[in-house]
């Protein structure tokens, strides 16, 4: 075994000599679990920037949309605030900041599973309340669920067309790198019939753990009430394209080379969250633009506010307007998309 591999890639080594080649996604799994577990991934000094780090006016504009929510809700008491990889809860602070504008000051609860993050929410919110996954969440009260940029980070499948028909995408280990290769079994019916046509080499994704989460969470919210967010990049299906890409200090790296030191995603299917929500009971809306969802929000007055309050700051904040909803910057790629319990109110920014 090469002595270069991370402890990730040791680990994962060891597995694919006793059981053979793994899917790509217990090798994400795997690299990501040691990748968050390890560090902080976040700002300039980490491997990417999220939203709420570019700006507070991100947060301040989701929780407007919160407090907008629990109040055409009938304000209940009991609404509780759930985030989904929260990060350094940078989010959750701004967030919170706004809603507390409205009255509306709900208990916090976050689902995470990086010890060293949960230290840098709990230095900023004390008071949260801390999941290892959903199933510890409450089930018995409303809850607003906000998940930026949290499904992208889960495990996917990958499956690849073949002179032979589809094959999974699988990864080996040749003692020194790991590499790709195609499964032996066809899984052409698990690929959808309208790309199942597609030229040799197309490759197909899907993401189980976040349909699964996504569908789970449209039942509590359908039963207890209750209101999600979903902000992240993607696309909306059945597609083909290879979207899975490793980060490290703001630049692309290679997805296989170094697990557990690199930061791997890939793009959202919104098509596939929205068909997992909606059979959870929820009523589904959008997936829209980052850019026009926060113009609907009034991102553009609040620039304006802060650009007026600190004259000296102008160009930095009209920078920071720019980043999150220019077309050719996180206002198009990114999505947002609702999901909202029966007898809740249509949400805002998503006309």
């Amino acid at each position: 075994m090469s002595a270069d591999l991370t402890p990730a890639g040791q680990r994962l080594a060891r597995l694919i000599a006793s059981a053979g080649a793994i899917p790509i996604s217990l090798f994400m799994a795997e690299a990501n679990g040691a990748y968050y577990g390890s560090r902080d991934p976040l700002g300039a000094g980490g491997d990417f920037i999220t939203a709420p780090e570019v700006s507070q006016m991100f947060g301040e504009m989701i929780g407007l949309w919160c407090a907008d929510m629990w109040m055409r809700a009938g304000e209940p008491a009991n609404c509780l605030y759930v985030e989904l990889g929260p990060g350094r809860g940078t989010l959750a602070v701004d967030a919170l900041r706004a809603m507390a504008r409205f009255g509306f000051q709900p208990a916090v609860h976050m689902v995470e599973t990086s010890e060293s993050l949960i230290d840098k929410q709990l230095s900023r919110l004390p008071h949260a309340i801390h999941h290892r996954d959903i199933a510890t969440l409450p089930v018995d009260q409303p809850m607003i669920v906000v998940a930026n940029e949290f499904f992208d980070a889960l495990p996917i499948r990958q499956f690849v067309a073949q002179g032979t028909g589809w094959r999974e995408r699988l990864v080996a280990f040749d003692g020194e790198s790991f590499r790709n290769v195609a499964g032996n079994l066809r899984v052409d019916a698990l690929i959808p019939a309208a790309i199942r046509g597609s030229r040799v080499g197309s490759v197909v994704e899907v993401a189980p753990a976040g349909t699964a989460i996504a569908a789970e969470l449209a039942h509590v919210i359908a039963a207890a009430g209750g209101a999600m967010l979903v902000i992240d990049y993607g696309y909306e299906g059945p597609a083909v394209g290879d979207t899975l890409q490793a980060m490290r200090g703001h630049q692309y790296a290679d997805v296989l080379s170094d697990p557990g030191n690199v930061d791997l995603s890939a793009h959202v299917d919104f098509a596939a969250l929205g068909a997992a929500m909606s059979a959870g009971g929820v009523a589904v809306h959008g997936p829209v633009g980052q850019g026009a969802f926060l113009g609907a929000l009034g991102l553009h007055n609040r620039a304006e506010a802060l650009m007026n309050a600190r004259h000296e700051a102008a160009d930095i904040i009209r920078g920071q307007y720019e980043r999150l909803v220019a077309p050719d910057q996180m206002g198009t790629l990114f999505r947002v998309m609702a999901a909202t319990a029966p007898h809740w109110p249509q949400p805002e920014g998503f006309a």
